[in-house]
């Protein structure tokens, strides 16, 4: 059997590696661990790193807002879109020499950085993206996608298909930008972008790729497909690629502005950032990938008006550093990944909206999991001590649904997969 104990360490956050297998449920609990060690680590030669991820982790006194979501002891959280792993050691180790140089004024942008980007597509994806095209930016994607809003300032709807990440609503009623939403049809092979005329007007169509919530990988034909209808709507696609480098083993991510027709490229940018591929969102930053000089320059000009230039000093730091020698890491990661989504979706079956491609995000359809649709993720919360993102966040099409984040050490997947048999 399972303990399910979890330490309470404060008043809002707990200690994930408290997570134990124990043959007697009814034992006292085993004291506080020590401080976690760091991520386990071995050579199978001299120059190739080994990286574990089931040792659990523990983010005690991090002020994690993902376990801060965890409102009752024994709750493990799995709305959020963060991974509960480490991450690389090479950030952390860059981190602690940048910090001992005891100068945190402000810094320039270094120019090397969007050739560092350009790399890094040609090594992951296998296509070329022009270092002009690349601006280099000190805040999160969803900053970045804000202020990209303001540079257009859309008289028109801003559209973008439903289910669908809740920032893109959030954003656009922040800024007082009407938007409408676009139905994603749902085939036995997950959903499918939609191939039909935008109504007009339409100012820019705002698109997650890989998809959030149900993390498919969009075919390069659709995404095509949606470049040439936005392109006939005089709008601009603007692609949130944020998991874009965790496809799975498998698959091909498709980079909207290498991948749409070159006439259209003007009409595009894409947006991505080190935070999610690394588990580094806390030091926010990004980049774009903007093939129109017009539009960059504006981008740029917008940028300063509230205050922010290229470049960063932390920023820089994780950034560069994630590029330069994050990629073993990352492999090792996506197997993981792999794994865990292979033993969840078997698990879930028929309960599975559409298979995941990428990221660690799951898709489900609450009443295949003997769930009311109406109160899935409250019922979840009580009967499993898991807690999910409600469906109805990622506008009406996600209603009845669940998304489930599954980027967890294996110890805590399998208390995990052991609660999902209580349903």
């Amino acid at each position: 059997m399972t303990d399910d104990r979890f330490q309470r360490t404060d008043n809002r956050f707990r200690n994930l590696s408290s997570v134990r297998h124990s043959p007697n449920p009814t034992a006292a609990p085993a004291p506080a661990p020590a401080p976690a060690p760091a991520p386990a680590e071995a050579s199978a030669s001299t120059t190739t790193p080994a990286f574990t991820f089931d040792t659990p982790f523990d983010r005690t006194g991090t002020g994690s807002s993902k376990w801060a979501r965890a409102e009752t002891p024994g709750v493990i959280p799995l709305g959020l879109a963060d991974m509960d792993l480490p991450g690389p050691p090479a950030v952390a180790e860059a981190l602690e020499r940048r910090a001992r140089h005891r100068a945190y004024g402000y810094t320039t942008c270094d120019p090397a950085g969007r050739s560092l980007v350009a790399d890094w597509y040609r090594a992951r994806h296998g296509v070329a993206v022009d270092p002009d095209w690349v601006l280099l930016l000190p805040c999160g994607p969803r900053t970045a996608l804000r202020l990209l809003l303001d540079t257009l300032r859309p008289q028109a709807p801003v559209r973008f298909p439903t289910p669908e990440w809740a920032g893109f609503a959030q954003l656009c009623r922040a800024a007082g930008i009407a938007h409408r939403e676009l139905p994603l049809p749902l085939g036995p092979d997950g959903y499918h972008l939609p191939d039909v005329p935008l109504p007009s007007p339409t100012a820019a169509v705002l698109l997650s790729s890989p998809h959030n919530p149900s993390a498919r990988v969009w075919p390069a034909a659709e995404l095509c497909a949606l470049a040439e209808r936005t392109a006939e709507a005089d709008a601009l696609l603007i692609s949130d690629e944020v998991h874009g480098d965790l496809t799975h083993p498998g698959h091909t991510h498709p980079v909207a502005v290498t991948t749409v027709d070159p006439a259209l490229r003007h009409r595009v940018v894409t947006l991505n950032s080190v935070g999610k591929t690394f588990n580094c969102s806390g030091i926010p930053s990004s980049f774009a990938l903007v093939p129109d000089p017009a539009l960059r320059a504006r981008f740029t000009d917008t940028l300063a008006g509230y205050g922010l230039w290229e470049g960063g000093l932390l920023e820089q730091t994780v950034q560069h550093t994630a590029l330069r020698e994050g990629g073993p890491w990352l492999d090792a990661l996506l197997a993981h990944l792999a794994a865990a989504r292979t033993r969840l979706t078997e698990r879930l079956g028929p309960a599975v909206r559409s298979a995941p491609q990428a990221s660690y995000l799951l898709w489900l359809d609450a009443a295949a999991l003997g769930l009311p649709p109406g109160g899935a993720r409250r019922a979840l919360l009580e009967r499993c001590a898991l807690e999910a993102s409600d469906g109805a966040d990622f506008g009406p099409g996600g209603a009845g649904s669940l998304r489930l984040n599954y980027a967890l050490p294996g110890a805590v997947l399998d208390t995990v997969l052991a609660r999902l048999d209580r349903l």
